[in-house]
Formats: C-alpha cells, structure tokens, sequence
C-alpha cells in the first residue's frame, strides 16, 4: 500500500517574498491580510477536497472488500452471510 504524505508549505514566507515592503498604511496592511487570508483558504479547500477524495477512494474500497468477502464466503459454501 503506498502512503502518500500531505505537505504543508511556509506560505506566509512565499507571500511576504512577493511584497517585500512592509504595509505603509491601513490600505496596503489591509490588501496584506486579504491575500494572506485568501492563501490560507486556498490551501484549506484544497486540503479538504484532499480529505473528501480519499474518504471516497476508502469507501469504495470497503465497498470492494465486502464484495469480494461475500464471493468468497459463496464459493466455500457460507450460506445466510451476517450483516
């Protein structure tokens, strides 16, 4: 089985790298924290759709798994398989 590793980035050093200067004023300070709040929920939503697609590929394989017990469990003759 591979394990793949979900790996989180220091954005906030990315973003600072692309606006090196600090906030002069409440309108940059303010663009500032929207671009960051905005990177956060972009990684957010994309961890989650992460979550969701695996929690899909885990049902499926116990979907499987279960088909494949019951074919199993019919061909050694296991009549009335418990739910």
């Amino acid at each position: 089985m591979v394990d793949d590793k979900v790996e989180m980035n220091n954005d906030t050093e990315a973003f600072t790298a692309t606006n090196t200067n600090d906030p002069k004023n409440v309108q940059e300070l303010t663009q500032y924290v929207q671009g960051l709040l905005q990177t956060i929920q972009d990684k957010f939503q994309n961890m989650s759709d992460q979550i969701l697609t695996r929690i899909d590929e885990m049902g499926n394989r116990i979907d499987d798994l279960e088909k494949n017990i019951g074919d199993l469990m019919t061909q050694a003759g296991v009549e009335g398989a418990e739910k």
